[in-house]
């Protein structure tokens, strides 16, 4: 059986009442605010959880209480609260150590919600600023969901995301204040998120802002499926309140419970689940280099410890072809593979970017053909009792060196060492 989760969002969904449902399903305000420090600060906000009444229904309130009103020393404080832009925010949720689960998400949610407000206002990703209220309260909403999600165990389907349903969401209307002023809700962050998940809306003639740009990005980047709840069987549900008193009660409803789908569960049973991991990208274009040096610079890079290096050809300013030269390469190599380009090639800047990267366990395997020994990378799903094979490679330079030595065509040393492997397992 798979543990799953349905968010039931009657009046919409924002960031506290996502961290109102998991505190009431369980989750320890205490764990998610021990982990949260972990991110540095811990002198900006106050967690606290209380039940409220909503129209005479009970529900759990999360609030996020900032502390920056009493800071005084305003040209120290005030630089370090101005407020935060994606790379900053990716930086302090990696060096937080956080379940991986969690990191993973987290990532993935605060890059849609940059993503979709850079569009609206005609920015790069990175360049976008959450403001300063803002980038503390998102952070807190956006991790600590994450967080909750990861704590209750909900099962992560193949590509490393949790099992996570959601209802249609209602669109608001109205206006809302914001830092530019008066605003139509939905607001444009929003409006951008559903449109780059194609979220399904409806209006149920509530003219308020009912769906927030941090509710929305959770929703769009952790949600599997919207719609109709799927077959489950509900173990537990949780109640998280909204701030705002609306005509029908303002409580997001998270069920919890088992997937009682077979189609679910036969999926569940092959499940695919890759390791997420965090990955740097480095990339630079350049069209003044001896080509003579690349090859150079391939190797040194790759003894730094990059996974890949690879060049694409491009057209450059004054017609001139140049390359774009791509590193991918674990964070804790990036600044030794950055000096690297920096030494090596004639570039003046450097692109970093951090990406979540899905990979399969693998391992090598040797096995004997009639010519020698070959290694075989073999990469699996699942788990090690369980495990489903995807991928059988041999080594190339095996190979490589076999067909050299016995004057025979690579592919028949390769097709050998596939058979061997293949007849070694039945």
């Amino acid at each position: 059986m798979s543990k799953i989760a349905y968010l039931q969002c009657p009046t919409g969904i924002s960031g506290d009442m996502c961290l109102g449902a998991l505190v009431s399903l369980g989750v320890p305000v205490e764990y998610l605010s021990t982990k949260l420090n972990d991110l540095g600060i811990s002198q900006e906000y106050h967690l606290r959880a209380e039940f409220v009444q909503k129209n005479g229904q009970q529900a759990t309130k999360v609030y996020v209480d900032l502390l920056e009103k009493h800071h005084h020393n305003h040209d120290h404080e005030h630089n370090h609260h101005h407020g935060r832009h994606l790379p900053e925010i990716e930086q302090m949720i990696l060096q937080a150590k956080l379940p991986p689960r969690a990191e993973a998400w987290s990532l993935a949610v605060f890059q849609q919600l940059a993503v979709a407000e850079g569009a609206v206002h005609g920015i790069a990703p990175e360049k976008v600023h959450f403001h300063e209220v803002g980038a503390v309260d998102a952070i807190v909403d956006i991790v600590g969901t994450c967080l909750g999600l990861d704590w209750l165990g909900i099962e992560s389907d193949r590509t490393g995301f949790p099992l996570v349903y959601c209802s249609a969401l209602p669109t608001g209307g109205g206006t809302v204040r914001a830092a530019h002023g008066q605003m139509a809700v939905p607001v444009p962050a929003v409006l951008k998120l559903w449109e780059m998940r194609g979220c399904p809306v409806y209006s149920n003639g509530i003219e308020k802002e009912l769906v927030t740009p941090t509710g929305a990005a959770i929703a769009t980047t952790l949600v599997r499926e919207f719609g109709n709840p799927p077959s489950m069987t509900i173990k537990q549900v949780g109640l998280g309140a909204g701030t705002i008193n609306l005509p029908i009660p303002n409580i997001l409803r998270l069920w919890l419970g088992e997937s009682t789908s077979l189609q679910a569960d036969v999926a569940h049973s092959q499940q695919i689940s890759p390791i997420l991991e965090t990955i740097s990208v480095l990339e630079t274009q350049i069209d003044d280099l001896n080509p003579q040096a690349v090859g150079y610079v391939f190797a040194a890079l790759f003894a730094a410890g990059a996974v890949d290096v690879f060049t694409q050809p491009i057209g450059m300013k004054k017609s001139r072809p140049g390359i774009l030269l791509t590193v991918i390469c674990h964070p804790d190599n990036l600044l030794k593979c950055e000096a690297i380009l920096f030494r090596e090639t004639s570039t003046l800047g450097i692109r970093r970017t951090t990406q979540q990267r899905a990979i399969l366990q693998r391992e090598i395997q040797q096995v004997e053909t009639k010519y020698g020994n070959v290694r075989i990378k073999v990469a699996w799903q699942g788990e090690l009792q369980d495990k489903f094979i995807t991928n059988v490679q041999p080594e190339y330079e095996d190979c490589a060196k076999l067909a050299r030595q016995h004057n025979l065509p690579w592919r028949e040393i390769h097709r050998l060492a596939l058979q061997s492997w293949y007849s070694s397992k039945n």
